[in-house]
């Protein structure tokens, strides 16, 4: 694959993922939903620090999160530019695209949404607000609304600790974004040896 292709690939994926957090942004007020199907839902949630909504403690915490998220798209991007420099397998580099076009849609969120949305909390967000954003550079939060419940209910007495409660299945909220990285990594453990193919014996 060449880079021109793994590129429209990574531009196509930011577009979906920022034009779906726009419109979230701009139309729900922060936890709203939309029941879609009983397991399927939009529902308006905001990430705050890094996945399964873990935080970095500490004043600089959300900075020295964002700053570690920058360097490490500048790591999947040379990773993406030397697969297709050594012609690596279409496999590789069509995951690395999907990779590199996720992280870079939450970094977006995480380094501008501050500054370019004010806040949704009891209200609907407004895009440059007069007023300024909710939050410096570097600061944004990332914007979430996926939400697949698709399994709710109580859990068994004779399961081991959990017997009695109750349990959802799935139960994180995501985006677009999350989807593409996960794909990614996801079609690189199921094709492994075709991403990653051992280089033959040629001695004699």
């Amino acid at each position: 694959m060449s880079l021109k292709k793994a590129t429209v690939i990574i531009v196509l994926i930011l577009l979906i993922d920022q034009i779906s957090k726009y419109y979230i942004k701009t139309h729900f007020v922060l936890g709203e939903e939309i029941r879609v199907f009983d397991w399927f839902r939009i529902l308006f949630v905001e990430n705050e620090g890094m996945a399964w909504g873990a935080k970095i403690p500490g004043e600089y915490g959300k900075l020295f999160l964002t700053l570690f998220r920058i360097v490490a798209i500048g790591g999947i991007g040379y990773w993406l530019w030397d697969s297709v420099r050594k012609n690596m397998p279409t496999i590789l580099i069509f995951c690395v695209a999907l990779i590199f076009a996720g992280a870079l849609g939450n970094i977006i969120d995480s380094v501008f949404y501050g500054i370019i949305f004010n806040d949704s909390h009891h209200q609907v967000a407004t895009l440059f607000p007069e007023d300024g954003g909710y939050g410096t550079l570097f600061h944004g939060k990332v914007v979430d609304m996926l939400y697949f419940p698709l399994y709710g209910g109580t859990l068994p007495e004779w399961v081991p600790f959990w017997g009695g409660e109750y349990f959802t299945f799935f139960d994180p909220v995501f985006n677009v974004a999350d989807s593409s990285i996960s794909i990614g990594v996801i079609l690189l453990l199921l094709f492994n040896k075709k991403a990653f193919p051992k280089k033959e014996d040629t001695e004699l």
